[in-house]
């Protein structure tokens, strides 16, 4: 494993918003490996069962239930804390719930990241921040176009605009607060979509699939011709916390958008990734019915790494079947034992490590 993560986390305030969402969780877990001080802001686990409780997350970290569109609350978490590297997950992540609740989307995710990063500037303790938003941003047109970190940023949703929404405020405070007595570096990390054992959360397809299972009822696929960038949670932890590393180094061009993605091979359709799902499970034959989203998601979506890959000290570690492989054999033991979740969710962060080791 890099010296790097083991120099820059050991021993250090680190605050993660959003430290009981799926991505959140295992960030914390990864941190905590790493043995840094680890701080969460974020509400309370919206899914039951949910990773954050599942493995015990709590008894880790200091964590704190905190509405990020609280500024007042925020900045004094922040100031109380005292983090040195801030990551900024929290969010409201759901393309189809951002549809039903437009105004608590937008509120959450811009108002929301700029009362993180304006706590964070005021915060003298604060070096570094990772500004986590999504492959989404990109004005999709719908092409055969891997997105550019340089291409036009949109939404045609109000998940998409939201999170394009976040990056323009990331950058407004990356370009004219960095302080003298300003703002620390910031990047932004537009990561693919993510798999990986612990996620519950509704309308992504891994979940369905689980539910699917555990209820044996038919899986039910809204755009089953959609193309994504899939890749495991473990890749995209990597990418921020190299990023957040490079940041506190002080490395001022990282301070920038980077997409942190996986290689084009693991860019699949919906229903591609769940035949091999399916067959991982060892149920092939698992029915699956199609019921057509009423409203707009977008069908092809690609990322260019080739920024990351040159610039950044990371790259993508697993092929798309062994990401599913990891996250079929998470969940599969967390079923038949769920009091070795943070057992199994160590285990593949340290199995990672090692896969990270030979090449750093």
């Amino acid at each position: 494993m890099s010296s790097q993560f083991e120099t820059v986390y050991r021993n250090r305030k680190v605050l993660v918003t959003g430290h009981t969402g799926f991505k959140g969780g295992w960030l914390s877990s990864w941190l905590h490996l790493l043995g840094a001080d680890v701080y969460g802001m974020s509400l309370e686990p919206e899914t039951t069962p949910n990773l954050f409780n599942a493995i015990g997350l709590g008894d880790l970290m200091h964590s704190e239930i905190i509405d990020i569109r609280n500024a007042a609350d925020v900045r004094q978490a922040v100031e109380a804390c005292a983090p040195e590297i801030v990551f900024h997950l929290a969010a409201q992540p759901l393309v189809r719930k951002s549809y039903s609740d437009p105004i608590e989307t937008f509120a959450t995710n811009v108002v929301g990241t700029a009362a993180v990063l304006d706590a964070c500037r005021q915060c003298s303790s604060v070096k570094a921040v990772v500004c986590v938003t999504t492959d989404k941003v990109y004005l999709n047109k719908e092409e055969n176009h891997p997105y550019v970190e340089g291409d036009r940023l949109g939404g045609l949703d109000p998940y998409s605009a939201s999170k394009a929404c976040a990056e323009l405020v990331a950058y407004v405070y990356q370009r004219n607060f960095h302080r003298a007595g300003g703002v620390p570096l910031i990047a932004t990390a537009r990561g693919g979509n993510v798999v990986g054992g612990g996620d519950w959360c509704a309308d992504r397809i891994i979940p369905d699939i689980v539910r699917a299972l555990a209820a044996r009822q038919p899986l039910k696929l809204r755009n089953p011709a959609a193309v994504r960038p899939w890749q495991h949670v473990l890749e995209l932890c990597e990418g921020y916390l190299e990023l957040g590393a490079r940041l506190f180094a002080d490395e001022r061009d990282i301070a920038d958008a980077w997409n942190i993605g996986p290689m084009a091979e693991s860019t699949l359709t919906v229903s591609e990734l769940v035949k091999l799902a399916l067959t991982l499970w060892k149920l092939p034959e698992h029915p699956v019915e199609v019921e057509r989203a009423a409203l707009h998601e977008a069908q092809l979506l690609r990322l260019n790494i080739e920024k990351s890959l040159q610039r950044l000290n990371w790259r993508p570690r697993l092929a798309v079947k062994d990401t599913l492989t990891w996250t079929v054999d998470w969940y599969r033991d967390y079923y038949e034992a769920p009091a070795r979740a943070r057992d199994m969710t160590f285990a593949q962060i340290k199995s990672f490590q090692n896969m990270m080791a030979p090449n750093r």
